[in-house]
């Protein structure tokens, strides 16, 4: 049963002190067994502060380089192998330098879903959380935003005093809700509130009663004393908040707003990383990384 090998996770990692972090997009049954659930930049700064020198990573593969970057002296596995991120490989690094001498006045603002490559060649990397603010506070007056331009175009309406380029990147399993995919969802859940990510397409975000990160979304739903509120993102997070808030009702804005990459992560494998028999363990070398984690401590610096 799955309480079971939960139960033998749980002795595992005590036993080979090692630290669980998953993603909120993880099933709930996997979260369960993590030290830390939450979003993915969040996840990398609290493995740096765990006393274990073994760290799993729940998630998928720009999340584990992460951690990674900032806790170089720890091992870091990524459990599944095959979890990748769409958005995050869309565009290499050759590109993007293609990109940036076509504009070279302008400052190169990476999201933090984009792999360690191109973070070397980032100015700065933000948060869906921190995007707003750390564009605000960058000198540069010029911004080439990358790689979500559902996500560049709502910072670029809340930084009009910026100059925005976005390129045609981004998430796919956000990007595929429509604006009938709201008019459906709130026919179906007239008093529901809609949360969305800013990953959604603006005619989905115009719509919205609250834009903000997974984190966001769920500590608002949490918090606010409306009982019925429509989900626009990856729809674990439905599965989530109907177990930390049963008194509420969560709908999904789509059946499809799924994350394959996040989803083909299981409890067995976290299971078989623990035991030495699945789960790859994250190499980079320290030129790439010392490179990459500039842009990280970029966004510290500006108040990420």
């Amino acid at each position: 049963m799955i309480k079971d090998l939960q139960q033998e996770i749980l002795r595992l990692k005590k036993e080979k002190d090692a630290c669980i972090l998953a993603h909120s997009y993880m099933s709930e049954d996997v979260c369960e067994v993590a030290d830390f659930v939450g979003d993915s930049y969040a996840l990398s700064v609290k493995a740096k502060s765990v006393p274990q020198k073994t760290v799993l990573m729940c998630g998928v593969r720009f999340m584990a380089e992460t951690v990674k970057m900032l806790s170089p002296q720890k091992t870091v596995y990524l459990v599944n192998p095959q979890a990748g991120c769409p958005m995050a490989e869309q565009f290499d690094k050759e590109v993007i330098s293609e990109v940036k001498k076509m504009y070279p006045d302008y400052a190169v603002v990476a999201y933090i879903n984009t792999t360690t490559e191109l973070k070397t060649i980032a100015d700065v990397c933000v948060t869906s959380a921190s995007a707003v603010k750390i564009c605000r506070a960058i000198p540069q007056k010029n911004i080439l935003f990358i790689p979500d331009i559902n996500l560049g175009a709502y910072v670029k309406g809340q930084v009009p005093e910026k100059n925005f380029k976005l390129l045609s990147g981004g998430c796919p399993t956000h990007a595929k809700i429509e604006k009938s995919d709201v008019a459906a969802a709130k026919k179906a859940h007239p008093n529901a509130l809609l949360l969305v990510h800013p990953e959604c397409r603006p005619e989905v975000t115009e719509a919205a009663d609250f834009i903000g990160s997974t984190t966001g979304i769920m500590d608002f739903a949490i918090k606010s004393d409306k009982k019925e509120f429509i989900i626009g993102t990856e729809n674990s997070i439905v599965q989530h908040l109907q177990f930390k808030c049963p008194e509420k009702n969560f709908f999904p804005l789509s059946k499809d707003l799924v994350c394959h990459n996040m989803k083909i992560t299981t409890l067995p494998d976290v299971f078989n990383c623990l035991l030495g028999r699945g789960g790859e363990e994250i190499i980079l070398d320290e030129e790439t990384r010392v490179k990459a984690v500039k842009s990280i401590e970029k966004m510290i610096e500006y108040g990420g």
